[in-house]
């Protein structure tokens, strides 16, 4: 009888977790409420938040803010900067059209430089 229930409780542990994945948001949805982190060679961080209205913040590698607008354009979320200091340009780049939390990605940053992207879970803060 042992084995039966030991069998059933690993079914619905299975079936569950099976659940939660599936309802875990995917793409730039993923995105809200969690942080998008830039890993630079050096070691140093720039991370950013998107929020569904369409706003973004961010703190960059040397620790100053910024905030802006994002669209979409294709496959690719495009930021235009607002603050500090409005920007004439925006800069888009890919973002993994399936990812969830967790997700890795080769970028590159506005000035070409070869970043990591990381999805990360919650509000990373640096």
């Amino acid at each position: 009888m042992r084995p039966t229930l030991s069998y059933a409780v690993a079914c619905i542990a299975a079936l569950t977790s099976s659940v939660a994945l599936a309802d875990e948001p995917r793409g730039l949805a993923a995105a809200f409420g969690n942080t998008i982190k830039a890993l630079y060679p050096d070691g140093r961080t720039h991370r950013i938040w998107l929020q569904p209205d369409g706003g973004w913040e961010a703190v960059g590698r040397t620790g100053k803010t910024s905030s802006g607008r994002w669209t979409l354009k294709g496959e690719k979320v495009c930021l235009k900067q607002s603050r500090p200091i409005a920007l004439p340009i925006s800069y888009c780049a890919p973002f993994p059209v399936d990812g969830s939390v967790g997700a890795v990605w080769a970028g590159r940053d506005m000035s070409g430089e070869s970043v990591r992207m990381t999805l990360v879970k919650g509000f990373d803060a640096p």
